[in-house]
């Protein structure tokens, strides 16, 4: 199977200034991701802030950035709902678009079996609109696809990726594992990168590259080269800039370090608010150290 990417794809934020999308910030921040070799770009992403924007704007952010990305970039649509009738009329909606796939995420609230999120995905994936990709995120779903289940999952040939948030490194060792064979695996960690790499992932759908774009292309095309040292080396350089940016809830910490790089403005939606004084000013001074800025 064909990857849909290699190396980095950008989970990107959606920037807003006065309650509404800031579409000149938004376009330099796509223009600046492929410039920076990332790959591909998520639009209306979890960390796009989707729950919180109409279902026009939603529609509007998909299409703003398949048009400015063009063919430069492999272009995903957030799509995912807890509501699996919802899921597959975003895909309807958005599947002439441009984007090349789909990136849902568990079904959340609801706690569904681990049956129901086969018939979930299966049912997104017979709608026969955009190929899949499942987004495994325990620690926002309240939700884990077992390995097992994934395996079922990942059988239906629409299905063609996963997208993996889970530290659980034992278990993705597993779902590799059963089914390596029937999908691309892409790390949704970004402190997990290149050790998921080292297993056979393909590359992240990353927070970070908002932040850092050629960094992370960086580091994922020395993974994708097998130079293990060097990746590493840049995995744990990295590091605390992740954990600041996760300091607080995503993507509050991504948008308050590209204000602080003069890039938009940190503006999120409630029930979301701006970060707090004193993270903000340790994840500015670990920013100051990576010479982001002054």
């Amino acid at each position: 199977m064909k990857p849909l990417f290699l190396g980095t794809g950008t989970a990107l934020v959606t920037p807003f200034r006065n309650d509404e999308v800031d579409w000149e910030a938004f376009e330099q921040l796509i223009e600046e991701q492929i410039a920076g070799g990332v790959t591909a770009l998520i639009a209306a992403g979890t960390t796009g802030e989707p729950s919180t924007m109409t279902w026009e704007e939603q529609l509007k952010v998909i299409r703003f950035v398949c048009d400015k990305a063009a063919d430069r970039a492999c272009v995903i649509a957030g799509t995912g709902s807890n509501c699996t009738r919802e899921a597959i009329e975003a895909a309807k909606a958005v599947r002439d678009f441009g984007a090349q796939a789909q990136l849902c995420v568990t079904p959340y609230y609801n706690k569904t079996t681990q049956a129901g999120l086969v018939a979930h995905y299966h049912a997104i994936a017979d709608s026969d609109t955009l190929p899949v990709i499942v987004y495994n995120v325990p620690s926002r779903t309240g939700l884990n696809i077992l390995p097992e289940t994934l395996q079922k999952i990942t059988a239906h040939e629409n299905v063609v990726a996963v997208k993996e948030a889970n530290d659980n490194f034992v278990q993705a060792m597993e779902k590799i594992r059963l089914c390596g064979h029937q999908a691309t695996f892409y790390s949704g960690m970004d402190e997990m990168i290149v050790p998921l790499m080292n297993l056979g992932f393909k590359g992240i759908i990353s927070v970070l590259s908002n932040v850092m774009p050629r960094e992370t292309a960086d580091m994922t095309a020395l993974a994708l080269a097998g130079e293990w040292e060097k990746a590493n080396a840049l995995q744990l350089k990295y590091l605390p800039f992740v954990h600041a940016l996760f300091s607080d809830t995503n993507p509050i910490p991504a948008k308050t370090a590209l204000a602080l790089m003069g890039k938009m403005s940190d503006e999120v939606r409630l029930p979301l608010v701006p970060m707090g004084e004193a993270n903000k000013q340790k994840m500015a001074a670990i920013m100051r150290d990576l010479g982001l800025i002054k």
